[in-house]
């Protein structure tokens, strides 16, 4: 038997309870031997809750409990989880979180700390909830050279620009009914701003490209500034708005960024719709392959979590390698240098001088009209790098007829 140690007792350490209590005998076949949560750590009472009979508010009983050989971090945030999974793993418990936050910071010391130790550091849920990647990543794709890797990896933003095309409705009035339905945060900084998808990237790219990608040098951006005209653009250039984060290994390094992106409605990312992530990858051998389902919730989540415990159990004694070089840390190429294809759309107080502005900038590009706005259009750039297109953006504010840049919106990823 081996004994399990679940941090926090909140959605997903509740739903990590009920799968292992549900589906023992299934998980007990599939594992060699029997798995059973032995103690749950949570500051709260749960009055009325079988949890109450193995709930502890000491993590020195976890840490000193010899039966305990996989302790589940599902707690969240960089701290206390760092340091309980470090004491962890330290001790010869193998330990397995959804905490992306962690994993992208310091996952590559974590692993490292596992392998030192003969144990496992196993992160699934981190990236898609439910959705199975780091695996295929790791083990299905593994004779293949990846070469880009882009996918939706935050759902409350794509509800949100979903309901935004579908619906018409302003960013601030979707993201009120995203909070009142739970699919966004009281304070949703982290998913409209990108920094949650920019983890999600991070992690993926390092085990994709084997080097350790830090996600404080990734280009961010999110989509506070999207609005329904922009969508209305979108659809006359028959795309889509979605937040795509996007990685590919270029001569200058690992080209990564998160923003939101016009994708053709042809594209398979464009069918994602409401809370629902997917992941796009692009391998030498493979080709496109496409990872698609419920990137959060309860049981989605937590399932994935299992299966890493069931995971780390079958090695037991050993450490599972998922083909991140720990010791490699990657070179992020500056966003000055990535190459881009965007749309601008241009404020203006005289439509004919201003396009002559842009013919004399930019050349020969296409030009977007909308019949609902009579003071502006909007340009397709050319592909350049984003350096010499802020340039010209940053002349073009200049220029006859042009009064502002009311958006940049990046191509398809």
């Amino acid at each position: 038997m081996t004994g399990v140690a679940i941090l926090g007792f909140g959605t997903v350490g509740s739903g990590v309870y009920d799968v292992i209590n549900t589906n023992c005998g299934v998980l007990k076949s599939k594992a060699g031997e029997e798995i059973k949560v032995k103690k749950v750590l949570d500051l709260r009472d749960f009055p009325g809750n079988p949890v109450e009979e193995i709930l502890t508010k000491d993590y020195e009983e976890i840490l000193n409990d010899p039966e305990i050989g996989v302790v589940v971090e599902v707690m969240g945030g960089v701290e206390p989880s760092f340091t309980f999974s470090k004491r962890a793993l330290s001790m010869g418990k193998s330990v397995v979180t959804s905490n992306k936050e962690l994993v992208a910071k310091h996952g590559a010391e974590l692993m490292t700390l596992a392998k030192n130790h003969s144990v496992s550091y196993l992160f699934e849920a981190s990236v898609g909830g439910g959705i199975p990647i780091i695996r295929p990543l790791c083990v299905s794709l593994t004779a293949d050279k990846i070469l880009e890797i882009s996918g939706i990896l935050n759902g409350t933003t794509n509800y949100i620009l979903t309901k935004m095309t579908e619906e018409g409705k302003g960013f601030k009035e979707v993201l009120k009914e995203a909070q009142q339905l739970g699919y966004a945060e009281a304070n949703p900084t982290a998913d409209i701003d990108g920094h949650d998808a920019c983890r999600k990237i991070a992690i993926l790219s390092s085990l994709a490209f084997g080097e350790t990608v830090d996600c404080e040098n990734i280009y961010t951006e999110g989509i506070g500034r999207i609005t329904y005209t922009d969508i209305e653009y979108a659809n006359k250039l028959n795309c889509l708005i979605k937040l795509i984060g996007s990685s590919k290994k270029t001569v200058d390094g690992i080209s990564a960024k998160v923003s939101p992106f016009l994708v053709s409605k042809d594209h398979p990312l464009a069918a994602v719709n409401g809370v629902y992530n997917a992941i796009f990858v692009k391998g030498n051998m493979s080709g496109n392959t496409m990872y698609y389902g419920s990137g959060a919730g309860k049981l989605p989540t937590a399932s994935a979590v299992v299966a890493d415990i069931v995971d780390a159990v079958r090695h037991k004694g050993l450490s599972v390698n998922i083909g991140w070089n720990c010791d490699s840390q990657a070179r992020v190429a500056e966003i000055k240098d990535s190459e881009v294809k965007a749309m601008l759309r241009i404020g203006s107080d005289n439509l004919e001088e201003a396009k002559k502005s842009i013919n004399e900038v930019c050349g020969n590009v296409q030009i977007v009209d909308l019949d609902i706005e009579d003071d502006e259009f909007a340009i397709i750039t050319n592909k350049e790098t984003e350096g010499s297109m802020n340039l010209k953006s940053e002349k073009i504010k200049t220029m006859g007829g042009i009064k502002e840049i009311r958006n940049l919106i990046r191509m398809e990823a």
